[in-house]
């Protein structure tokens, strides 16, 4: 079994920027030369995530912001603004519930993955960041 680990790095905006990585973690996988096993993808840091969904305008745009602005608003005085002074409490809540990292299975040197589903980050600070993404391939 060979286990392969590399990493690229993503420029952010702040909140809720929602990048499509799918062809990036494709390109790490076909240059593990692993042919079947699982990749995880993983960002270091706690306020931003890894997740899937369709990629698209209305979505990406639009519901993702909206859906958990509801549940974790940005303008609330979240107690770790207390500890550190600074603003991004729902950002660590954000990630909190999306999480840091994903695990997808690969057959024929690419990740199993629905017709229309893609592999995002999320951004959840309210900085922008410099974020580096690692995938770790795991297979034969």
């Amino acid at each position: 079994m060979t286990v392969y680990i590399n990493s690229f790095v993503l420029k952010t905006k702040p909140y809720c920027d929602v990048i499509n990585i799918t062809d990036q973690v494709q390109q790490m996988i076909k240059e593990s030369g692993i042919n079947k096993g699982m990749v995880n993808v993983h960002v270091s840091g706690s306020t931003g995530a890894i997740s899937t969904t369709e990629y698209e305008p209305g979505l990406v745009k639009t519901d993702i912001e909206e859906f958990l602005e509801k549940i974790i608003p940005y303008d609330r005085d979240y107690a770790h603004h207390k500890t550190w002074g600074d603003h991004n409490g729902a950002g660590h809540l954000r990630s909190f519930l999306v999480k840091t990292s994903q695990t997808f299975p690969i057959q024929n040197n690419k990740a199993i993955l629905g017709t229309w589903q893609q592999i995002i980050f999320i951004e959840m600070d309210e900085k922008p960041r410099s974020r580096t993404i690692f995938c770790t391939i795991i297979g034969e």
